[in-house]
């Protein structure tokens, strides 16, 4: 892959890093426990975290911005968790476990000249992002999973992740505008995604099997979003119904090239921030980037395989 889409595609990887350790930072669960979430297992301030800058969600809009994660899943954290802390609460509660965990990475550096510009450049980027990017196209053309909540009638909510992460104000401190600005980058790149699968007509479930049967991760990676063996199974059987999947389970030359589809049209939604940028500061960007990604990579916090499939696709 070559052009734009490359040059989007290794500013995702660049940046998911740097969002990703607010899920597996040890600062970050003490701030959850402190709050007074269970944190003998990682997904109740995972749904939280992420979850809070829609307000107090209820687990259809969760299943549907999410996307990726089994109904029953989410019903096991949403919205009961809204009762353990409040999502503005959740919010100021997430910075603090940021700050404490690039302190930890990155110590003296955060306030540094480097951190500086490196979050100058990516808030430039994430304020090209609309405010209603996505989430009307996403909601009303994603397919739905069987028997999801999704698949009740009601009230569509209108924004995506990206759009209500880039409505949360920004930080002052650099290195906390830093981790926002590659938040609402990577949520927006996932809302078009979302966009992306369901015009491959790929519904949730389907859409990670699809996505391990061209390799992006094993199979049992993706049982941390829920789905029961039934329901993969009958996925599976959808997919190679419509001749994208062989009988062992890996993509046919059809589910690679859809997928191959999928991955750039994503590309192609997350372009305009970083068409805003312009392309000697998108390249700045990745300058900068490189070394908090290695120390992050490098930290052993993030899980060697992932279900993003990062570093595959």
């Amino acid at each position: 892959m070559t052009g734009e889409p490359a040059r989007v595609r290794q500013m995702w990887h660049l940046l998911e890093p740097l969002h990703a350790v607010l899920y597996y930072a040890p600062e970050a669960f003490e701030e959850a426990a402190a709050l007074g979430y269970d944190t003998t297992e990682r997904w109740a301030s995972y749904f939280a975290w992420r979850a809070a800058p829609l307000g107090a969600a209820d687990a259809r809009e969760v299943v549907r911005t999410f996307h990726s994660f089994a109904p029953a899943m989410v019903g096991a954290y949403v919205p009961d968790g809204w009762a353990t802390a409040a999502p503005d609460v959740v919010l100021a509660a997430r910075l603090r476990a940021v700050d404490r965990a690039y302190r930890a990475l990155f110590g003296d550096r955060v306030e540094g000249a480097e951190f500086a510009e490196a979050a100058e450049l990516a808030r430039r980027a994430a304020e090209a992002v609309a405010p209603g990017a996505h989430g009307g196209l996403a909601a009303a053309k994603a397919p739905v999973a069987p028997g999801s909540l999704g698949a009740a009638k009601a009230p569509v909510a209108p924004r995506g992740l990206g759009a209500a992460n880039s409505a949360l104000p920004w930080p002052d401190a650099p290195h906390l505008a830093l981790w926002h600005a590659a938040t609402v980058l990577r949520e927006h790149r996932g809302d078009g995604h979302i966009a992306a699968l369901a015009e491959a007509g790929l519904d949730p479930v389907e859409a990670l099997v699809s996505f391990a049967a061209v390799g992006a991760a094993a199979p049992e990676v993706f049982a941390s979003r829920g789905w029961s063996a039934a329901e993969w199974g009958a996925a599976r059987q959808r997919l190679r119904e419509r001749g994208l999947l062989a009988a062992d389970g890996t993509a046919t030359d059809a589910g690679r090239e859809l997928r191959a589809k999928v991955e750039l049209r994503t590309d192609e939604e997350a372009a305009a921030p970083w068409r805003a940028l312009g392309e000697p500061g998108r390249e700045r960007l990745a300058q900068l980037l490189g070394e908090p990604w290695l120390e992050v990579i490098g930290s052993g916090l993030l899980p060697s395989e992932n279900t993003l499939g990062i570093g595959k696709v």
